[in-house]
């Protein structure tokens, strides 16, 4: 059998003007601060934001966002109130190395060990040359259709502790300008005790296995100091699952640990509250693959069981049905930038007219609330809520597509291309309840959607923006 083959594009189009070339010229050229907290101050935000410890990143033109305490900019990552930071490790698909190490000189780090594992860009193989501290490493993918897709960063402080980022956001400058990304942000990992038992400070979430299992797959000996570095760090403050796809043909999934999909229903079948079939899963995607002719074909014979699974599954029951945010050509044109708002939406017309079927299942993206309106979204969402909350949550980088989740043969062997991670919140491991609120409730903090609901699906005339419409604009222009 063949490795998933959906078309995988590029996060972005890069004809698109960048951020100094922006339509928005006056606003570009005077942009506001964003060091939404004051330096020093991002450890209090972090504490603030907890137990879900999820943030958007900071919309340049969007003001409220800029005070915002759910908004955070790649330059509050490296507060010196969240460490001094010793070493770090970056994982991306797209990087500007040079808008990278700008952010660390800021910060006053330039000079500190940086590994860098990313997909596409091949300015980087010489960099140590100008750069000795920097290290990068192209990671290549089994087939041609498959990306290192992973946006995650690990921060080694001098004490001893650590952090992780689980990110939607690429390391250059637009990915953090006017788009909505998603981050998840670890507390402070401290070391554990000398002489401890291995298996002290896992989290119950088995965080710490899953991130080594995760690492280890790439067998890089650049990692193994980072692999050592994790396995003597303590975890147990982690709520979350870490839910990743590995490049993989003929793997047999009960012989190691899972990727992709069947990951994600593994974790679902032993956490998820039951709810009605009733109630559909959420995608939110900055990409779409290629699905087929019809639904039936990929999305309801393997997402739907495992994106549907509960932790009551003893008898065979009606499958969720699927809604999908993507943003329709109305909803770019009144972005921050205009037409090249689209430039992080890769589907492509050719593509869609073969799964024209897709449209009763759209939805626009509208998030008035978190004044990201206007902001496209290249992060990545998936859940299932009651009006009681959301039964689960992932924030991911992986698109919705074949390639980033995997397809799977006689339910043990499974196909994947990309590399790709996130994390999963579960409310049962997250606050001992069956639903996360995402109203107040007095209890718990409301989760922080980062769209509004309800949904709202397409209009009659809507179409989803494709592609093509940024590159007829190219044409146009030339």
């Amino acid at each position: 059998m063949q490795a998933p083959q959906d078309t995988t594009t590029p996060d972005v189009l890069p004809t698109c003007p960048t951020k100094d070339e922006s339509v928005n010229s006056e606003i570009v050229e005077n942009p506001p601060p964003l060091f939404v907290a004051p330096r020093g101050r991002m450890a209090d935000k972090l504490a603030a934001s907890a137990p879900y410890n999820f943030f958007l990143s900071t919309v340049t033109d969007s003001q409220p966002t800029h005070t915002d305490p759910l908004s955070v900019t790649f330059q509050e990552l490296l507060d010196p109130s969240l460490g001094e930071l010793e070493c770090s490790l970056q994982l991306t698909y797209m990087i500007d190395i040079n808008w990278l190490l700008e952010q660390y000189s800021d910060a006053g780090y330039e000079q500190h060990p940086l590994l860098i594992l990313y997909g596409d860009e091949s300015e980087l193989e010489t960099i140590s040359d100008k750069q000795p501290n920097v290290t990068a490493i192209k990671i290549k993918t089994k087939t041609g259709f498959g990306l290192h897709h992973t946006k995650m960063g690990l921060y080694g402080y001098c004490d001893g502790s650590m952090r992780v980022v689980v990110s939607t956001a690429n390391l250059y400058e637009n990915d953090w300008y006017n788009r909505t990304q998603g981050l998840w942000i670890s507390p402070r990992l401290p070391a554990v005790p000398e002489g401890s038992d291995p298996t002290y400070g896992e989290s119950r979430t088995d965080f710490r296995s899953s991130l080594l299992e995760y690492l280890g797959a790439y067998k890089l000996a650049k990692l193994e100091s980072w692999m050592a570095r994790i396995a003597e760090t303590d975890f147990s403050a982690i709520k979350v699952f870490l839910v990743c796809s590995h490049p993989c043909g003929d793997y047999y999934i009960p012989d190691g640990p899972l990727w992709g999909h069947p990951r994600l229903g593994a974790l679902l079948s032993q956490y998820a509250t039951t709810i009605d079939a009733t109630f559909p899963l959420v995608a939110q995607s900055s990409g779409i693959g290629e699905f087929g002719k019809s639904p039936q074909l990929w999305i309801q014979r393997q997402i739907m069981p495992s994106f549907g699974k509960d932790n009551e599954q003893k008898t065979i029951r009606r499958l969720p049905g699927f809604r999908l945010i993507y943003p329709s050509l109305a909803n770019v044109l009144q972005s921050h930038d205009d037409i090249c708002g689209g430039s992080c939406l890769p589907y492509s017309e050719e593509v869609h007219k073969q799964q024209k079927w897709l449209e009763n299942y759209m939805y626009q993206w509208i998030s008035r609330t978190r004044h990201r309106n206007k902001a496209m979204p290249h992060i990545k969402t998936y859940c299932r809520w009651t009006p009681e909350g959301l039964q689960w949550f992932l924030l991911t980088s992986a698109n919705f597509s074949k390639s980033a989740w995997g397809i799977t043969r006689y339910d043990k062997l499974l196909y994947i291309n990309n590399y790709e991670a996130g994390v999963l919140f579960l409310p049962k491991i997250m606050l001992n309840e069956d639903f996360l609120p995402m109203e107040p409730n007095g209890k718990h903090p409301q989760f922080p959607m980062p769209y509004d609901v309800p949904i709202m699906p397409y209009a009659p005339k809507d179409t989803p923006f494709f592609i093509n419409y940024l590159r007829s604009e190219e044409s146009e222009s030339e």
